[in-house]
């Protein structure tokens, strides 16, 4: 089996989550998805509806998501070589 790169994972695992955290701040600023942002806040500190706090709640997002990602890869290339291994 082919084998997941760890880092581009973990980058483009935290790039989708920033991205998503900033834009769900933002339309906080308009009123959609308040209590949304308000449960995320609780968890990135400084993250907020608004410009200044997209911006803080999308770096926080980024280091959660690459964490996630790099997880993922490491897990599966784990799975993967205990299974190719098994096969063998």
């Amino acid at each position: 089996m082919e084998k997941l790169r760890i880092i581009p994972l973990a980058v483009a695992f935290g790039a989708v989550w920033a991205l998503g955290m900033l834009f769900l701040a933002w339309a906080a600023a308009f009123g959609w998805g308040t209590a949304l942002v308000e449960l995320m806040a609780s968890l990135y500190i400084g993250y907020g509806a608004g410009f200044l706090g997209g911006i803080v709640g999308a770096l926080w997002a980024f280091v959660d998501g690459a964490i996630a990602g790099a997880l993922i890869a490491l897990i599966y290339n784990a799975v993967a070589r205990a299974g190719a291994a098994k096969a063998a």
